[in-house]
């Protein structure tokens, strides 16, 4: 059966008209809407034929009605095949408010997804990850996601079904779920109308049309196989890597031939060779960073690794620095296939560290990096409503750090330059007792060798840093080159000698933790996640144009649905900010498990829902960027003035 008049024809014919005045079932007036649900459906009950749905015909039957019966159709419906069933979480409620939450479930007898695919968490993120991919693109190539608008206000409205559009990334998703038991598609699917009035015809022919979407992206006989194969094992090699980055004594490795740079600022794909020319730069190990490592997959793989210590990306403008930092800040994720930036890998708890101007800082221990401010303001528990470049980067880094960061990425461009040096002619000029101010230059080392932090910076305006280096890449026309010995040299003839002050070994370590106030975490009106870089949090506004880790509008919505469930957790209250979420993140991480009811399963990811049905709109995010956001309010470059955290010994 066709698509479009055809299926709707064939409704009408099998069903007769709908309407009030033609309903084949119990007659029920406006007044009634509110009392028994008439198509209420239980767990075991079974559709009457094979050839239709027990939901298409429960459809039909409201035609013309008023747009709120369509809640009676709340639970679960098995289609007719047994293999598969469709289970509508929530229904809008009007053609205006947010669709409607469907989820798509098939028996994984049926299914017959290998188990070798999902059997680790990360390969179940992988399977699900490409699987997505597919089922997105079928809707799209089906017209599915194609929405009726116009007409006014007694136009038809709606129709379309959505899942989540994933990026060149490849993170952890609650819209595709897999388990022992099933596979399920959690999706939105916007009910259809009339002004006001349900179009039941039209939402049957929807839910007809839904079965070849399964069928050709749920059931493995109809996958490509050996792409998914491919998929999985490559996302699977990509986090063993990132594991062994440690162990090799690395904080980053670059695949040799990566292609880094990116179409546009708005278009994350690679960029393409032009006309056929040579503009793309593969990527190419210097031999005296080359690093060989075997992987569980693809076997051997070379490329350039970044060992731990300070790390400076140098060159001239427009050379490729930036773009191999941005690469770097993005490596703390996976990467599909054919992204060119697969195994451009680093440490999982790196860091962009950068300049917030305007930021509020609420008791922070800022006091490595700024101390003695004039009136004797106390720099171990900061606050401001207004940082400047440097408190902010200063209070950035010390936050970082409080919550377990192992590598800072630090571009200069977007760093306070007051904060990163001060070279020796402006000692001579301002003495360390009129400057509140220690740069980064100054404690980069101890950050390294007491703290066990890396940093990997670029620079372009100061060669200070060469004193302080382990390691120089100089960039050149979008090839890397080992520098540290010229560097070096450089650094020993330098006629101002600089002068880096003797600073207490311990000055890291045994920081005040901070405890939040669970109460100030609580949103004051509704929450909302209007976009990837800034969520409405009742009143507040948490801004995140400078938390740049940030990918997918489904890691604000899962961190704007996270700091509302803290809220509510008993374990919040009088413990450290650090411990508060290593304790949510073992709820997070854990891989699909049952949940003691029937059959039914859930993912980590789950524990951030707020909704009593599972929720098909989050993305993974890491516990840097979510401690981050607990901190972001208003406006641009500021943090939640709402919270209240005091600090703990």
């Amino acid at each position: 059966m066709g698509k479009g008049k055809g299926k709707g024809a064939y409704y009408k014919a099998k069903y007769g008209g709908g309407g009030n005045r033609h309903h084949n079932g119990p007659y029920r007036d406006e007044s009634s809407y509110g009392s028994e649900p008439m198509h209420k459906r239980s767990k075991t009950e079974a559709s009457s034929s094979e050839d239709n749905s027990e939901l298409a015909a429960a459809l039909i039957r409201l035609e013309g009605y008023s747009y709120g019966y369509y809640k009676d159709l709340v639970g679960e419906w098995p289609m007719p095949n047994g293999e598969w069933k469709i289970f509508i979480d929530r229904v809008q409620s009007d053609p205006y408010a947010p669709p409607s939450q469907i989820r798509l479930r098939v028996n994984m007898a049926a299914a017959k997804i290998p188990h070798d695919l999902w059997s680790t968490s990360l390969r179940s993120t992988a399977c699900c990850d490409y699987i997505t991919r597919h089922f997105h693109r079928t809707l799209n190539d089906d017209g599915l996601t194609k929405a009726q608008r116009g007409g006014g206000w007694s136009g038809s409205k709606g129709g379309d079904v959505q899942i989540s559009n994933p990026g060149q990334q490849v993170l952890q998703r609650s819209c595709m779920f897999i388990c022992p038991e099933y596979i399920e598609a959690r999706c939105t699917l916007a009910l259809p109308a009339r002004g006001r009035t349900i179009e039941g015809y039209k939402a049957a022919e929807i839910i007809g049309n839904l079965w070849p979407l399964v069928r050709s992206s749920l059931y493995y006989d109809r996958l490509d196989q050996s792409a998914l194969k491919k998929h999985v094992d490559s996302v699977d090699d990509q986090g063993w890597l990132r594991d062994k980055l440690d162990e090799l004594g690395l904080v980053a490795f670059v695949r040799d031939g990566a292609i880094l740079p990116r179409r546009s600022g708005v278009d994350d794909r690679p960029l393409m060779k032009t006309n056929g020319g040579s503009d793309v730069v593969a990527f190419k190990s210097p031999s005296s960073l080359s690093v060989a490592v075997d992987l569980p997959h693809e076997g051997r793989l070379e490329g350039m690794g970044i060992r731990k210590g300070v790390t400076l990306i140098v060159g001239g403008g427009f050379h490729g620095k930036s773009t191999l930092l941005e690469a770097l800040q993005l490596g703390v994720y996976d990467h599909i296939p054919g992204d060119g930036r697969e195994f451009v890998v680093t440490d999982p708890n790196a860091m962009k560290i950068r300049a917030e101007d305007g930021r509020y800082i609420n008791n922070v221990d800022i006091s490595p990096f700024i101390s003695h401010l004039p009136l004797g303001r106390d720099t171990t528990q900061f606050s401001t409503e207004d940082a400047s470049g440097s408190t902010s980067q200063a209070a950035n880094i010390m936050e970082a750090l409080e919550v377990g960061a192992t590598t800072f990425l630090i571009d200069e461009d977007t760093s306070a330059t007051n904060f990163m040096i001060r070279d020796g002619r402006m000692q001579q000029l301002v003495s360390a007792d009129k400057e509140p101010i220690t740069p980064f230059l100054w404690r980069v080392r101890t950050l390294c060798e007491r703290a066990a932090v890396s940093t990997i910076m670029v620079i372009g305006g100061s060669g200070d840093y060469f004193h302080v280096a382990d390691t120089v890449i100089m960039m050149d026309q979008y090839v890397p080159y080992d520098v540290t010995k010229r560097a070096k040299e450089i650094a020993a003839a330098d006629d101002v000698h600089l002068t880096i002050p003797e600073v207490d070994e311990n000055i890291f370590s045994g920081l005040r933790g901070r405890c939040v106030d669970p109460y100030s975490l609580q949103a004051d009106g509704k929450v909302q996640s209007k976009s990837l870089r800034c969520i409405s949090y009742g009143w507040t506004e948490i801004e995140l144009t400078n938390v740049e880790q940030l990918v997918e509008t489904g890691q604000a919505r899962a961190i704007a649905d996270a700091i509302q469930t803290l809220a509510e957790k008993d374990y919040t209250r009088g413990r450290r900010l650090s411990d508060v979420l290593d304790r949510f993140y073992e709820e997070v991480h854990r891989h699909a498990y049952p949940t003691g009811r029937g059959d039914e399963y859930k993912t980590g990811l789950d524990a951030v829902q707020r909704a009593r049905y599972p929720a098909g709109y989050y993305s993974y995010p890491r516990k840097l960027e979510l401690a981050a956001a607990i901190n972001v309010q208003q406006c641009v470059f500021s943090r939640l003035r709402k919270m209240k955290v005091y600090s703990v010994q």
